[in-house]
């Protein structure tokens, strides 16, 4: 090939080069947009999807506007279709076992360390707490599903003042607990008859050098702080906007029952479930288990009762998102 013929094809490959190029400029443009549609589909598709949960929670705020968040209505006083339910009974059988369980494990903790000669020798007071914070959690996780997970007429008591559940309901669950509490220390009691006897089976009472009024402030606050953790934990907003909240919840719950048993225990033994201790009196039986049992009902219904006011009054004030 001549000089000038390489020269001429030189000068044609250059020129179908610089033909080429807007088109492909352009190509490039057109995909960068569909990219860039499609992100901000995806960014409209989590806005809306994070904030379209209507379906019906326990308990739940409505501080975000009607426009992002619909408030379930609250739940009223009677529902007599609830009773010719299977969910209905359902739930209370799920309480029942659940609280049956809870006794039983944790009482026998406790006599395992009342048992021992000394605290170094048994898992102490640290473990008491572990067993009845671990218990709820798992019990919790288990049955949230089915019944809510209350597993403490004090916690129930405290939603209905909320109105997230009926009197009907809340009656149901609270018997159904304590028929659970007094189960479980009965089988405890028959496993052990004679080791449940003198080691107290699990009973609360004010400890000495411990006043009624400093028992009952313990089991107030006490309450008010699982109580508060519930609500918190199971906000219907935050299962909305945070998709692990629902799976968590159980986690926050058991470590304020953690907690709180730490600090109470060498007051009252640590209450804050009136089923609980109902269970321990009933299958104890002794004069001096009953003469401060009152404080374990009182305190923590006022203890549930200011927790739900506080997450009524205040907590759903607070707006679920910043609006600029």
């Amino acid at each position: 090939m001549s000089l000038s013929q390489q020269l001429i094809s030189h000068s044609l490959t250059i020129h179908c080069r610089i033909k080429r190029k807007p088109q492909n400029f352009n190509v490039q443009r057109e995909r960068e947009r569909k990219d860039k549609g499609k992100m901000e589909g995806k960014e409209e598709d989590v806005r809306v999807g994070a904030n379209k949960f209507p379906e019906r929670q326990p308990i739940g705020t409505s501080a975000q506007t009607d426009k992002d968040y619909k408030e379930p209505p609250p739940a009223p006083l009677f529902e007599p279709g609830e009773l010719s339910s299977w969910s209905f009974w359902r739930a209370g059988i799920a309480e029942f076992i659940a609280t049956f369980l809870f006794l039983y494990i944790t009482v026998l903790t406790v006599m395992g360390v009342k048992r021992a000669p000394n605290m170094c020798a048994s898992v102490g007071i640290q473990g008491i707490a572990w067993a009845f914070g671990g218990m709820i959690f798992a019990l919790v996780y288990c049955t949230a599903g089915i019944s809510g997970g209350h597993i403490n007429p004090a916690v129930t008591f405290g939603l209905f003042l909320a109105r997230k559940l009926s009197l009907t309901r809340a009656v149901f669950y609270m018997v159904m607990q304590c028929l659970g509490a007094i189960c479980g220390a009965g089988v405890v009691k028959g496993f052990q008859p004679s080791p449940y006897q003198t080691l107290g089976g699990g009973a609360n009472t004010v400890a000495p050098g411990y006043t009624k009024g400093s028992g009952l402030g313990a089991e107030i606050i006490g309450t008010f702080v699982l109580v508060y953790t519930v609500f918190s934990a199971t906000d219907a907003k935050r299962s909305a906007r945070d998709s692990h909240v629902p799976i968590l919840a159980p986690l926050p719950i058991g470590f304020a029952v953690f907690l709180v048993h730490l600090a109470t225990i060498p007051i009252t033994g640590t209450g804050i479930n009136p089923a609980r201790s109902l269970g321990a009196a009933i299958i104890y039986n002794k004069d001096h288990s009953w003469d401060d049992h009152w404080i374990f009902w009182v305190g923590p219904f006022i203890g549930a009762a200011l927790a739900a006011l506080y997450h009524q009054l205040v907590i759903r004030a607070i707006p679920f998102k910043t609006r600029t």
